[in-house]
């Protein structure tokens, strides 16, 4: 196995990212591209970008031409095994590496939170979702029903919600608040009227990025904002209590949790707040410090078929 080289990928909604490494785990190069997700009907395409995204690992790492080892994928959209079966095929036919290995983006993240221990991860971004191992190594998800009826907590609800908000302060149905003039100013518009046209056609990505607007509004005091986050965290906090509750007995057990996506930062205001929340509302709940890496936790995933257990 002396010189074996492995590839880590995690391809999202938004971007793709790769990660070379060497058979001890070290990084060798990475690099991040297009959104590679897989779409109903689309999975050529994911394949394409995935592909191209590893080729240019590759080369910026030097390795090129050297056929990697393996070829670990987590991406989303494959949740269901059709879907996995197909991007599976398709990567193995275009010769990546000597063995693929496809898996939901669920999988690699928990891998780079937890190895193969029990635990529960949280994402918050532009959406939501939580992920859980339990002792047993059953699996289970909660939430991530999508920008319509779900995503509670996430960016594109923070965005939504404030709307509301400032519409409802523009009539007098609520007390004013400076969501009023913060919304507008982030959607370049002065009067409120122009909040219809622009919801009526903001993706969930652009609804996100009003959640940075309720964080600075409510870090200036302002009550409606507060309230807005703060319901915020309690829906992100029922995330993890129920899964604390149906795979680690209950909520008070020991629960090892971990926190990754762009409104989850280390630092960030919504994350002080809920690790707060957390210490009351799931008592067990051991937090984590470090980031997940989902691609790393994908080079994990491929040095295990290696037969090379990362500490």
């Amino acid at each position: 196995m002396s010189g074996a080289v492995v590839v880590g990928v995690d391809g999202g909604g938004s971007k793709t990212r790769v990660v070379v490494a060497d058979e001890t785990g070290r990084p060798l190069g990475s690099t991040e591209g297009p959104a590679s997700a897989v779409r109903p009907g689309a999975v050529d395409h994911s394949a394409d970008v995935i592909a191209a995204c590893v080729r240019d690992a590759l080369a910026h790492a030097g390795v090129a031409p050297a056929t990697p080892k393996v070829l670990c994928v987590g991406v989303a959209g494959v949740g269901r095994e059709p879907e996995r079966e197909a991007l599976w095929r398709l990567l193995a036919a275009r010769e990546l590496a000597e063995e693929v290995s496809v898996q939901p983006d669920a999988m690699i993240a928990l891998d780079d939170a937890f190895g193969d221990g029990a635990g529960v991860l949280l994402i918050a971004g532009t959406g939501s979702v939580a992920f859980a191992r339990g002792p047993d190594g059953t699996f289970r998800r909660c939430g991530g029903w999508g920008p319509v009826i779900g995503d509670e907590g996430s960016g594109a609800w923070m965005g939504r919600r404030a709307l509301g908000v400032a519409a409802a302060s523009a009539d007098g149905r609520e007390p004013e608040s400076a969501l009023v003039g913060a919304l507008l100013t982030a959607i370049g518009a002065d009067d409120p009227a122009a909040l219809v046209p622009w919801a009526a056609h903001a993706t969930p990505a652009q609804l996100a990025t009003l959640a940075p607007v309720v964080l600075r509004v409510a870090e200036g005091g302002d009550l409606r904002a507060n309230s807005l986050l703060a319901l915020a965290v309690e829906e992100l906090v029922l995330h993890v209590r129920a899964l604390a509750r149906a795979l680690f007995v209950d909520e008070r057990a020991a629960v090892p949790v971990a926190l990754a996506g762009g409104l989850l930062a280390r630092g960030a205001p919504l994350r002080r707040r809920l690790e707060q929340r957390l210490r009351s509302a799931v008592p067990g709940a051991q937090l984590r410090a470090e980031d997940v890496d989902p691609a790393r936790g994908a080079v994990r995933g491929a040095l295990r078929l290696l037969g090379v257990e990362l500490a």
